[in-house]
């Protein structure tokens, strides 16, 4: 199953209104809460574990490079989120929540980690049950108190928008997604990337670049 739908490149995205968060590299990982359980469960785009001991030892089994995410997400996000779902009315009548952050170190790349690096996780979205994805606009609004994904740009997303975060004129390493509408439906999502982490790419994985760009 994929938990996190795939976000396409920015040739055929509409022209129109945006907020450019920031897109880290490293690893995507969901978290759910259940009003009445609490976080029960979570994983990557394509798995899923449960909280318990012998869930996180699967986990731990399945995906080595990222077992410190969940001491950190317990840490860090889980209580603060909860915060948010108790105090706001979208959220107290919503039964499920599931939130997505990016795992990541200073020298994270391509989904790989060096064991020794500090990492984080930064929160980039937050699904409302049948709902989907909440809009951009929205997500700021409820979270950005907590460490979420930069914003880089707020505006309509146009061509010279993106060759100025292709040819590096952002502060940004990989590049950035481009995220409009309200949420759920009418939500759309594109990804940008930059010249410099294409040639990064093409330098690590040779004919194989492609599969890590856009």
């Amino acid at each position: 199953m994929l938990f996190y739908p795939k976000i396409p490149g920015s040739k055929n995205c509409p022209n129109s209104r945006c907020i450019a968060f920031e897109k880290y590299d490293g690893t995507n990982l969901h978290w759910v809460w259940d009003r009445d359980f609490g976080w029960h469960s979570f994983g990557t785009r394509r798995d899923e574990f449960d909280f318990s001991d012998p869930g996180r030892a699967r986990f731990r089994s399945a995906q080595d490079q990222l077992h410190e995410s969940v001491a950190l997400f317990l840490d860090v996000l889980a209580a603060p989120l909860e915060r948010v779902f108790h105090d706001q009315e979208r959220y107290r009548t919503t039964a499920t929540v599931r939130v997505f952050t990016e795992f990541f170190g200073p020298n994270s790349f391509a989904g790989l980690h060096k064991t020794d690096d500090p990492k984080q996780l930064v929160l980039f979205d937050v699904s409302l049950g049948d709902f989907g994805i909440i809009g951009p606009g929205q997500f700021v609004l409820d979270f950005g108190k907590l460490p979420i994904a930069k914003v880089v740009y707020q505006g309509r997303l146009t061509g010279k928008f993106a060759d100025d975060v292709r040819k590096g004129r952002y502060p940004v390493s990989e590049g950035v997604v481009c995220k409009g509408g309200q949420g759920g439906a009418d939500l759309w999502m594109a990804k940008i990337k930059t010249d410099a982490y294409m040639q990064k790419l093409k330098t690590a994985f040779a004919e194989r670049w492609e599969d890590y760009w856009e």
